[in-house]
């Protein structure tokens, strides 16, 4: 960690950035606290700010309330419904990092001349001639590099990662030591717009039940095996709910919004060796065309798998891998590392 000065917090409400905060303050910083107001429904969203006050009373830091939630619902929720009713499978996550927590906390800090932000995201930083360096967390299980790949050096140059050197229960007993509020709340699983509800569910809230519109089940010799009710309810190597009766299982294999049909196969149909990601965004210096050895994660549960790394042109690379990967999704980021080092990541196209 660098030497203390003022930093400000993006806070929850979870373990995490609350400890974060904690953690920091306790190594000399002056922290500044800010929660971002996000669209919810309001018993929500009162309750995420009573858990932010509690903890930034606790501390004894001062706390901002941002209210962000025009910029997330166009930037965030608009495209990921979008996607979906592409036949494509979003990651908010991934996009609401460089669009939305990180771009809003380096407004805030440049706005209110504070030199530093800091989030509770497992990942370690590392310096070089050319700028800063993404690196995994140390805690392997909870390591979240892949959700940053798209953060560039203008947000890396002010950002201080506390929690990168530790693991989650570390995390959770030196909070619970430190008398946090927080220390015992459970791990969030969800979308946080979504708050519990089923995407489907949440789509149909946004455009009714006119995005249900039933197409065909299909194999890929173009055989109909059933019927569906809707593509966005369906992603790549989906299983259950497919309705199809058959002595082994049929997975989803690929989804054609242009025909409203989704395509099935059976799993092993679902290995591939080579994926082409758009939009790729480099942490550092691109590189020039060329091919080089690297690892790729095709989803944040995936085990980075060894490959060849082809730069087609600035933004646009294919990964050859070693071994065939299961179920590579349309939508989904494909992230790049040279061991414990974050090269970028795009999103990986059909």
């Amino acid at each position: 960690m660098d030497q203390p000065s003022d930093i400000a917090v993006a806070l929850s409400g979870g373990v995490d950035s609350s400890f974060a905060a904690a953690v920091l303050k306790e190594a000399g910083w002056e922290v500044y606290g800010v929660h971002f107001l996000l669209p919810s429904p309001s018993s929500v969203v009162n309750d995420r700010i009573a858990g932010v006050t509690r903890i930034t009373e606790h501390l004894g830091i001062p706390l901002e309330i941002i209210d962000i939630r025009d910029d997330f619902e166009n930037l965030v929720i608009n495209p990921f419904v979008t996607a979906y009713l592409k036949g494509l499978t979003p990651n908010p996550c991934v996009s609401c990092n460089p669009l939305i927590k990180f771009e809003q906390m380096h407004r805030y800090v440049l706005e209110n001349e504070i030199h530093c932000l800091a989030t509770g995201h497992y990942v370690r930083l590392g310096k070089e001639e050319e700028g800063m360096r993404l690196l995994r967390g140390r805690d392997s299980t909870k390591d979240q590099s892949y959700f940053l790949h798209r953060l560039g050096q203008t947000y890396l140059s002010r950002a201080v990662f506390p929690l990168g050197e530790m693991t989650k229960d570390e995390v959770r007993i030196r909070a619970r030591d430190m008398g946090l509020p927080c220390h015992s709340s459970p791990e969030s699983q969800e979308i946080c717009f979504i708050s519990g509800m089923d995407y489907r569910r949440f789509m149909e809230q946004r455009h009714g039940v006119m995005v249900r519109k039933n197409g065909a089940i299909v194999n890929s010799e173009g055989e109909v095996l059933g019927e569906h009710q809707g593509i966005h309810g369906y992603t790549i190597g989906q299983r259950h709910g497919l309705g199809i009766a058959s002595p082994r299982p049929y997975y989803v294999k690929e989804i054609r919004p242009e025909v409203n049909q989704v395509v099935v196969g059976r799993k092993e149909d679902l290995f591939s060796v080579t994926v082409d990601a758009g939009d790729f965004s480099w942490i550092g210096k691109t590189p020039p065309k060329g091919v080089f050895k690297a690892q790729a994660q095709i989803r944040y549960r995936h085990k980075a798998a060894s490959g060849l790394l082809e730069v087609l042109s600035p933004d646009e690379i294919r990964f050859v891998f070693e071994k065939p990967q299961w179920g590579l999704t349309p939508g989904q980021a494909l992230a790049c590392y040279d061991g414990d080092r974050l090269l970028g990541g795009g999103w990986i196209a059909k």
